[in-house]
């Protein structure tokens, strides 16, 4: 009986030892982080916040500098850890890469992952590209932490997964000029939250001139034209307000006759081309105004 006892315990030493052994190796291995970035959310957030637009096609990115910004800001927040990398997720027509994309591709700890892009612009496939990516690196502790830049209900499956594998994940917003750009659901579920204001993202967006057409050019092309009513739209919601925009939309495709007739107006002036009597480019000019509200409402 004594013999049994003392093999039982020798097997508890031998056990608590191994332990030990397990902890201390754990103990010296880094806490390691990732920041995953919803390119889609940050282009229409920090355009709207600084250069009054969601349109990406209106202003210019640093991506360069703003991942730099980014990661000084994560090693301040995650003193003790390191990166693992910088995950930008965005889309493109057929998942070939813009050369904007290839361009942050190239970037030193950078992963480009892309959606596809439909019809109307809008990406597809992203969210479950960022939920894949926050599990399996989760599941594999290759990430203790996560930094999530986005705004859409639909990563509040990604964050649970991670969540469920042991990660901590923390929100990172924009700030909005009005309202909330990011889902309610999303900011309850998240471990942190951090927004980051216009100071932060004044250095790496910047306006774009508006295209003029001069008259001796000849008449612009119906896609410039559906551009100009886009532009239009953006510089609307930023300096009228969201509800009176969004009133417009259960009138569609017509609107006021002085809503009309002020676009009409506003896009001559940015085309430097009168549209009277050319019926299809205002047709085209209130198409483009239309979409970039259907697009956000």
């Amino acid at each position: 009986m004594n013999d049994d006892l003392a093999a039982l315990s020798a097997r508890i030493d031998r056990t608590n030892e191994l332990l030990q052994r397990m902890l201390a190796e754990v103990a010296k291995t880094p806490s390691t982080h990732a920041i995953f970035v919803d390119a889609g959310y940050l282009y229409a957030a920090a355009g709207r916040l600084v250069a009054g637009t969601e349109d990406r096609r209106a202003f210019d990115l640093d991506a360069e500098g703003l991942i730099d910004a980014l990661i000084d800001r994560a090693r301040t927040i995650f003193a003790d850890s390191r990166l693992l990398r910088v995950y930008w997720y965005d889309g493109a027509r057929r998942r070939i890469h813009t050369a904007e994309q290839q361009t942050i591709a190239e970037l030193p700890d950078v992963k480009v992952r892309l959606g596809n892009l439909n019809a109307n612009n809008q990406q597809k496939g992203v969210d479950s590209l960022i939920r894949s990516d926050l599990e399996s690196l989760a599941r594999h502790r290759a990430i203790s932490d996560a930094a999530l830049l986005g705004g859409d209900e639909d990563l509040v499956s990604a964050v649970e997964a991670a969540q469920g594998y042991g990660a901590r994940v923390h929100l990172w917003g924009i700030e909005a000029p009005e309202g909330r750009n990011q889902a309610e659901p999303l900011l309850w579920e998240v471990d942190s939250q951090r927004t980051f204001d216009l100071d932060f993202f004044k250095p790496y967006v910047s306006r774009r001139t508006a295209p003029a057409y001069e008259s001796a050019a000849g008449r612009p092309a119906r896609e410039d034209v559906r551009f100009v009513g886009a532009q239009i739209a953006a510089k609307w919601l930023a300096a009228r307000g969201r509800d009176t925009l969004v009133e417009l939309l259960p009138g569609h495709p017509y609107l006021p006759g002085s809503v009309d007739q002020d676009l009409l107006v506003e896009a001559e002036n940015l085309l430097q081309y009168s549209l009277r009597g050319h019926a299809d480019l205002r047709r085209a000019l209130r198409d483009g105004f239309w979409e970039h509200l259907r697009t956000l409402y």
